[in-house]
């Protein structure tokens, strides 16, 4: 079974970005489709992004806006999470997983293996 550990969170500035990383061991991320997932305090834990087998990417919620975009490195089993313009409602733990299937979804129940989440604070 995959294991994931993301990194790359942190305390930043708004407009400021960051680029988390999921970082994978004991399977190779090539064969799944992997979502981000953020859950901010108080708030469910919502899909945010995802990047097929074939890697396409479908973008939800607050991605729709250009802010959020998707990447592999294969040879470092790891997918890349680059977010713009950080604004203060951006705050929250943002967690890797990988997809039961081939393909995306945004629902929590469609992935299989989760990451322990790293924190991103947007604040001035």
């Amino acid at each position: 079974q995959v294991q994931l550990v993301e990194s790359g969170g942190g305390l930043v500035q708004p407009g400021e970005s960051l680029r988390l990383s999921c970082t994978a061991s004991g399977s190779t991320l090539d064969n799944y489709a992997v979502g981000w997932f953020r859950q901010a305090p108080g708030k469910e834990r919502e899909g945010v992004i995802c990047i097929t087998v074939s890697d396409g990417r479908t973008y939800y919620g607050d991605a729709k806006n250009g802010r959020f975009t998707i990447s592999r490195d294969k040879d470092k089993n790891t997918v890349y999470l680059q977010i713009n313009s950080l604004k203060p409602e951006d705050t929250a733990v943002y967690y890797c997983a990988t997809a039961l299937h081939p393909y995306c979804s945004g629902r929590r129940v469609d992935f299989g293996s989760w990451g322990q989440g790293t924190q991103v604070t947007v604040s001035s």
